[in-house]
């Protein structure tokens, strides 16, 4: 339906904006200055340079209330420790020294002191830090940011709203402090922490603040009756508050459920909800309960969080839809536009037609504005901009880039036995361990090394015709027999190549694909300053020649160790990408995993006996909703299976996930028939090593003793003692040793350091376990 015009004003907003700038200037920012080349006068400057621009930008393309509170150095999780007062007792006197550099130190940690917890935000690529609370943690107020933000905005002229993380999605993504006990509910700490906000939203509406935004995207999952009553009385007693503004409670990422009833009920002025994806069915569970009257609505029809072109009419019939069940319906991205890149304009590479149906974070916006004026005045308002969607639309649907006859039949022709080993794991194994001879409790680590200055300038080098690819050949081959010199010098069992070639794990892969395309400034903020580059999934997927044979095999031939082949897994070739939506997740992922097998089947062709493909994104792509994980775990192991199904018994196949609750999927990992798998553990203290033997986990595993995503390098005793703690879930004949991650991130100093004591520590536990057995 075509909506009529709103009586009442409509503005457009969003939820958040990309931070990192058009050339990543905060991460070159943030970096110069724990490097000491860049003051914090300096980088406070480069910050506020850069949310002048962000508002600019949205203002400019016709958003009316822009958001504050939303920027942040690291992460806004962290943000929201600060806020409340949750330090670390670990941290608490760096944060007293000095807060910026105390800030950093909880979020990376120091040589003397471990950093917070890091994990997934629900199901997006973006890495949080897990507040660390217990019983008998105090909170206070501390909302300097929020309203210096705040002043900030308001003082450029713009109509600004700060979005705040709520406090139920705060305490439910908690966990307990080290030395508390694990069966601590942090929920159990809400009414301690409600006085906390309401103070901090006292200190808004005194610095101008209209509208606060409240982030509950924890109340998309399945909750507790105990949960839900929790959110009734948190929004009972934060609305019931005088001195505060008008409240907005967002969730995102999914429908509400059984929370949307509460949130309606609630003495709060607005609600923001997503209405894309499996959200959509907000539409009829918001008419069944009465809609919202007396209240603003903020509809969240375009997708936040990827990259296609909205459907300008499918959104305002939506819109149409919600005229009649709120007193006022406001215009939104679904979600922060965090998660997608700034600006489409700048991918001069791309293909124009592919260009056309790109949308990044400046484009959503300007969509976002232009469905509100529609909204407000009338279809009649944006003839033009409907007509040159429609066309846009057409042109995608229509092309022959989406489509590609034999993939699908190659696809359509696959049998449950290709998903299937020719023997069992106890079989596989004893023709495993006779074919490798390894040690007991192997080494090994996850893939990359170090990427160094001389590696990126070369690659510099070669784009900008300064050598050819001979010469950048060379220089790949000098970092590998680095590398291989190394672990071989430094005791490693299984060996790696090192990846020097690669820029990135998934997008090095997808250039090599048909059906996948690569962006130049498509960045997105992964965590801290780590962004990554996510490869757009445009047409169907097949592979046109090997990938990573060749190195492989050259390193290979320059040791009598085994190397492991390194791949990317399917489900985090589409996690890490910004898929299509044209088609389900599950078919895509088939047409990748069939691709992939060809890789792997290639490299045990040319003598690789160890072959690892990493799945990092098994858990992190898991549905928010438990009804719905059956149907995704059913095809996202299969695609594994489908990928390393065909090769020979006495070939091991590794993978390796990172920085997820493993908790969640063990069935899952123990259906993907993985011969070995490592994981990341360090920070949680080998949590997953007893979630593997409570399972009943029958394969072997490396829970990782060392955690890569922090500077400091840990002692062998350090890694000696974890790796006994793993021993204390898994045996020593199934236990391996090894990072949490690859070290692509990491300096070499620390790499060569951690990986000696890596090595050290395996020795001494071995020994330890030899005087036993004597």
């Amino acid at each position: 339906m075509t909506p009529k015009p709103a009586a009442a004003a409509v503005r457009a907003t969003v939820y958040g904006y990309p931070r990192q700038g058009r050339n990543r200037e905060l991460k070159k920012a943030v970096e110069g200055y724990w490097k000491g080349r860049v003051t914090a006068d300096a980088l406070r400057q480069a910050a506020a340079d850069l949310r002048r621009a962000n508002w600019g930008q949205l203002t400019d393309a016709g958003v009316h209330e822009v958001p504050t509170g939303d920027f942040s150095y690291y992460d806004h999780v962290l943000d929201t420790s600060v806020m409340v007062g949750a330090l670390p007792a670990r941290h608490r006197a760096a944060v007293a020294a000095d807060a910026l550099d105390g800030y950093f130190a909880m979020a990376r940690g120091t040589q003397d002191v471990a950093p917070l917890e890091m994990t997934k935000w629900f199901d997006t690529n973006y890495h949080y830090l897990v507040p660390e609370l217990g019983p008998d943690t105090v909170f206070t107020a501390d909302s300097t940011k929020q309203v210096a933000e705040l002043t900030e905005a308001l003082a450029l002229g713009h109509t600004a709203r700060p979005v705040l993380v709520g406090p139920l999605t705060y305490l439910l993504l908690a966990k307990p402090a080290p030395g508390v006990a694990a069966d601590f509910e942090p929920l159990t700490l809400l009414d301690r922490l409600l006085p906390v906000y309401a103070q901090v939203l006292a200190d808004l509406r005194a610095a101008g603040a209209e509208w606060v935004q409240l982030d509950e995207p924890a109340l998309v999952q399945d909750r507790t009756p105990a949960e839900l009553n929790a959110a009734a009385r948190a929004y009972r007693d934060l609305g019931g508050a005088t001195d505060r503004p008008r409240l907005l409670v967002a969730s995102y990422f999914d429908r509400l459920g059984e929370a949307l009833q509460v949130l309606a009920a609630a003495p709060v002025e607005g609600l923001a909800l997503d209405f894309t994806g499996a959200a959509a069915a907000n539409l009829d569970d918001l008419a069944a309960v009465g809609g919202l009257p007396g209240k603003r609505l903020v509809a969240g029809v375009v997708d936040g969080r990827n990259i296609w072109i909205n459907d300008h009419q499918k959104s305002l019939a939506t819109l149409g839809t919600l005229l009649g069940l709120a007193d006022r319906v406001d215009v939104s991205a679904s979600c922060s536009l965090l998660h997608v890149p700034l600006d489409a304009t700048a991918e001069r590479d791309v293909d124009p037609q592919i260009r056309r149906w790109l949308s990044f974070a400046r484009q959503k916006s300007t969509e976002v504005a232009t469905l509100a004026r529609g909204l407000a005045q009338g279809t009649d308002a944006i003839t033009a901009e409907l007509a040159a969607n429609r066309a846009d639309l057409a042109s995608r649907a229509g092309s022959a880039i989406t489509r590609d006859p034999a993939v699908r039949a190659r696809t359509s022709a696959v049998t449950d036995a290709d998903g299937r080993r020719s023997q069992g794991y106890a079989e596989r194994s004893a023709a495993q361990r006779a074919h490798l001879d390894l040690p007991v409790l192997p080494t090994t680590t996850i893939g990359s090394f170090p990427q160094t200055d001389e590696l990126r300038a070369a690659r510099a080098d070669l784009r900008a015709g300064r050598i050819d690819a001979a010469g950048y050949e060379e220089r790949i081959k000098d970092e590998i027999r680095e590398v291989l010199s190394f672990q071989e010098k430094t005791g490693i069992d299984v060996l790696v190549h090192g990846e020097p070639e690669r820029n990135d794990m998934v997008q090095y892969f997808a250039e090599q694909l048909t059906g996948y395309v690569a962006t130049r400034h498509g960045w997105v903020q992964s965590y801290g300053t780590r962004y990554v580059r996510p490869p757009v999934l445009a047409g169907d997927i097949s592979r046109p020649g090997p990938m990573t044979v060749r190195w492989t095999t050259y390193a290979q031939a320059r040791t009598a160790k085994p190397v492991k082949g390194m791949l990317t897994g399917p489900v985090t070739m589409l996690a890490w990408s910004f898929v299509r939506d044209d088609q389900p997740l599950g078919d895509t992922a088939r047409q990748v995993a069939l691709a992939l097998r060809d890789e792997v089947n290639d490299l045990e062709a040319a003598g690789t006996s160890v072959i690892q493909v990493d799945e990092p994104a098994l858990r992190e792509t898991l549905p928010l909703r438990a009804a719905d994980h059956a149907a995704y775990l059913a095809w996202a192991t299969e695609s594994f299976r489908l990928t390393t199904g065909g090769v020979r018994p006495d070939t091991q196949i590794h993978t390796h996930m990172c920085y997820a609750e493993f908790g969640d999927i063990v069935q899952a990992i123990d259906d993907l028939d993985a011969d070995v798998i490592s994981l990341e553990a360090a920070r949680s203290h080998m949590q997953v090593a007893g979630e593997l033997a409570a399972h009943g986990y029958p394969r072997e595993a490396g829970p990782g003793v060392w955690d890569i995503h922090s500077p400091r390098v840990p002692g062998a005793e350090e890694a000696a003692s974890l790796l006994r703690k793993g021993l204390e879930a898994i045996p020593a004949e199934r236990l391996w040793v090894n990072p949490d991650c690859g070290l692509k991130t990491r300096g070499w100093t620390e790499t060569r350091a951690s990986l000696e004591n890596l090595v050290a520590a395996a020795r001494e536990v071995r020994a330890e376990l030899t005087a036993g057995n004597g």
